[in-house]
């Protein structure tokens, strides 16, 4: 929490500089509550886009414990409520950009329990097939489907990464975002275990006949060449492994990645999540072995990319409430 408070500062100043540029409406994810305050003091609209479900619930435990427990209706909600209203890193900046913006003074938890009571639209960038829609959410939350980045037409592979495709059977996919959560020699020691070959993105100095490390590289294009994919269960990974349709082995380290790991085990698109503190490399090359054994998780993940690219266009949803917000 302490590394995070320059980040808040900074992301809050950036709000501002850039709603600055003239805006009609600002959208703010679960973290950048301040983007309210900035949008409050314009006169113009906000909206919530988040990629986790961040509203407090009977359906699931808050985000923040950094654990997939669920501790029942009543526990759920309330400690939602509890955790809506405790301090957070984005307290101070928030409390700070109110009073540098001439707005009347008021806690980040008083404003989001003032949202609530107003009912303010929150869109979610992910699908009910994965996180059904809780019967006690208002009207105005909605799940729009998972939101995907726009390719680049520019983008092309290495000469060297079509090479490691074309070598061998469908490699296995090591990499955990901007966490950097395993060093080298942990890696290698996995893929020597386990007998793979392994992509590890986030290493690119890292090229042995059986270990290819990358760097970034989209994964739209990535995984479905992939026969499985580790990694931390962020909300993005985990929706381009779902889209892709390949098995994962979930690695949750902190916050909503404990929630997205348990969500694909329930769904048969993954294997039992291996909590970050219990990671060793024998553990994770079985749990790989277990992965490509497993013909059910295969067809599961499978079976659920297919229901995904079933679904309507996700920025459908966005352009209602937008056009809706702006009427």
């Amino acid at each position: 929490m302490r590394a995070l408070k320059d980040y808040f500062e900074l992301a809050a100043a950036g709000t501002i500089a850039a709603a600055e540029h003239g805006a009609d409406i600002i959208m703010a994810n679960a973290v950048a509550p301040y983007a309210c305050d900035v949008a409050e003091a314009m006169g113009i609209p906000a909206i919530g886009a988040h990629l986790q479900p961040s509203e407090p619930s009977t359906a699931y435990a808050p985000m923040a414990l950094g654990a997939a427990r669920n501790l029942g209706p009543l526990g759920n909600k309330l400690l939602g409520q509890l955790f809506a209203a405790s301090k957070a890193p984005y307290d101070p900046p928030t409390r700070q950009l109110r009073k540098s913006l001439g707005l009347p003074a008021r806690s980040r938890a008083a404003s989001e329990r003032l949202r609530r009571k107003h009912r303010a639209p929150i869109l979610h960038g992910f699908s009910s097939l994965v996180v059904p829609r809780p019967a006690d959410w208002h009207e105005g939350i909605v799940n729009c489907g998972y939101w995907q980045p726009p390719a680049d037409p520019t983008w092309t592979p290495s000469q060297r990464l079509l090479d490691f495709f074309d070598d061998g059977p469908p490699p296995v996919f090591i990499g955990f975002g901007s966490t950097q959560a395993l060093e080298p020699d942990f890696i290698m020691d996995v893929a020597q275990r386990a007998g793979r070959r392994i992509i590890v993105q986030g290493e690119p100095e890292i090229d042995e006949p059986s270990v290819l490390g990358i760097g970034a590289v989209p994964h739209h294009w990535l995984f479905p060449q992939m026969a499985a994919v580790v990694h931390h269960a962020g909300a993005g990974t985990t929706a381009a492994g779902l889209l892709a349709g390949v098995p994962a082995v979930p690695v949750p380290i902190f916050t909503d990645q404990p929630f997205w790991a348990q969500r694909i085990h329930q769904l048969d698109a993954a294997a039992q999540p291996i909590a970050y503190k219990h990671l060793t490399t024998r553990r994770l090359a079985a749990s790989i072995d277990e992965v490509l054994a497993n013909e059910d998780l295969a067809s599961g993940a499978q079976r659920i990319a297919r229901r995904l690219a079933a679904e309507p266009d996700s920025s459908i949803p966005v352009a209602k409430a937008l056009e809706q917000l702006c009427n």
